[in-house]
């Protein structure tokens, strides 16, 4: 009767391990979702090449898009920086600065950035060997789209009586 206490304590201490490992085995084989963090501004290899020394400052945000960075101490100066993280994906970090001379693009320098098939080839890994689709027209598809607007009529817009606006007051009428 006196061993039967201990072997007890032993038999279930001995099960409760074997229940950690069991759940354990669960717990990798189930893996929660991770989510991909994507922050700042892609900057295409394209892009980087489209920008010329003389450029404005809203001709640059119109190729770059907004700067991630706008330092107030250094008004002449932008920085665009993109970072993505994955599960199971090197995390991948890029970085452009342009430099003005009052409002004038005067030069920049950064990393060497990925071409826009690059970067669109290593966002999804399911379609590894599937074609990347055509970004941008060609001259004869704009040549087409200009034929295609000009044989379409704009639509006339025929007044028959004047328009005039009837709002209501903004005060509340005086008693």
């Amino acid at each position: 009767m006196r061993l039967t206490l201990p072997i007890a304590a032993c038999v279930l201490l001995a099960g409760c391990a074997g229940i950690d490992r069991f759940s354990y085995g669960i717990a990798t084989a189930i893996t929660p979702y991770k989510v991909e963090i994507v922050q700042g501004n892609f900057v295409s290899k394209e892009q980087v090449a489209a920008l010329q020394k003389g450029m404005s400052r809203l001709q640059v945000r119109d190729i770059l898009g907004t700067p991630l960075v706008v330092d107030a101490f250094h008004r002449d100066r932008w920085d665009y920086v993109f970072t993505i993280r994955r599960e199971g994906v090197k995390s991948q970090e890029r970085r452009l600065t342009v430099f003005f001379s009052g409002d004038a693009l005067d030069k920049w320098d950064g990393d060497e950035m990925p071409t826009e098939a690059e970067f669109v080839a290593t966002l999804d890994s399911r379609r590894r060997g599937s074609k990347v689709p055509e970004l941008e027209a060609s001259e004869d598809k704009l040549r087409q789209f200009a034929v295609d607007r000009k044989a379409e009529p704009a639509p006339a817009i025929q007044v028959t009586q004047p328009v005039t606006a009837n709002y209501p007051p903004l005060e509340p009428p005086q008693r």
